[in-house]
């Protein structure tokens, strides 16, 4: 029987990248479906639930992805209300990569030093990546501070979180190099999550600073979040830091999406949210310890 995944997305059209993994991971077909919101996406859902018999349900899976964090959450939650009984199949959210990503980056850090009790400082963290890396770390204990150019943004960024996570999480405002540099002057753990494109931290800023034990840095367009940090950084270590560069640790992200997608087609009442795919991310890591530098 073939395995079809739908793509449900909350932007116009199904991102490529999402397709592409999809097929990687192990599915026969996708079927992408664009501007679905928690009011239309109802039909679409009971097809996928109410064709097969309960023995083929795993066979089909339900992927939600655009770049919309909380439009994607929307979405997961219409779905899931949706199922009753053994009329379900297995779901994934990963709006704009946020889940696999911080996943991902999160368990590279965490396979390298402990993080609970340590102050983690999430650079430009009010977007979908930052905000999971900060919940992540958060549940690992961290304390955590999310950073951004607006106070408000900060702030209802972390109340998100709060209210989904059940975690505190400090917002700081933080509008240039300096303020950055302030708000990491006690980090130990430093995650940089901003724009493609946008610089964050100039590399005298972290280079002597005698706290610092880790920074990652997620963004691979240059110029580069985080100044001295190279894209490629796989736990390099630099000025004393242990470095992670967006494909450093992106070669985990894409094996996770691909193991994700995977473990859908295995049972039809999977919920892969961002605890459940970073504990995958954990396992692979220890699966493959002898792998990581």
């Amino acid at each position: 029987m073939k395995k079809l995944l739908f793509q449900f997305d909350t932007d116009p059209h199904p991102a490529a990248f999402d397709t592409v993994v999809a097929y990687d991971g192990g599915a026969d077909h996708v079927i992408g479906h664009g501007a679905l919101t928690p009011e239309n996406v109802g039909p679409l859902v009971e097809g996928t639930i109410f064709t097969r018999p309960p023995k083929d349900k795993k066979n089909t899976a339900i992927f939600i992805g655009g770049r919309d964090l909380g439009a994607g959450e929307a979405l997961l939650e219409a779905v899931k209300a949706k199922f009753f009984a053994d009329f379900r199949v297995s779901v994934m959210l990963d709006s704009n990569g946020s889940n696999t990503t911080a996943a991902a980056g999160v368990a590279c850090i965490v396979s390298r030093v402990p993080v609970a009790g340590k102050k983690a400082v999430v650079l430009a963290g009010t977007g979908p990546v930052g905000q999971r890396v900060a919940a992540l770390l958060a549940r690992e204990g961290a304390r955590v501070t999310l950073t951004s150019r607006s106070l408000e943004r900060a702030r209802a960024a972390c109340e998100a979180m709060k209210r989904r996570f059940a975690v505190t999480i400090t917002p700081v405002e933080a509008v240039d190099d300096e303020a950055r540099a302030r708000a990491i002057a006690d980090a130990r753990i430093v995650f940089a999550t901003g724009a493609a494109g946008v610089a964050l931290l100039r590399e005298h800023h972290w280079r002597d600073n005698p706290s610092l034990e880790v920074i990652a840095d997620a963004n691979a367009t240059p110029p580069l979040g985080v100044e001295g940090v190279t894209m490629t950084d796989r736990g390099v270590v630099r000025h004393g830091k242990i470095c992670w560069g967006a494909i450093g640790f992106g070669t985990l992200k894409l094996a996770l999406h691909r193991a994700c997608i995977a473990r859908l087609f295995e049972r039809n009442d999977r919920i892969l949210d961002a605890e459940e795919i970073y504990a995958i991310a954990r396992e692979m890591l220890q699966a493959r310890r002898h792998e990581v530098p």
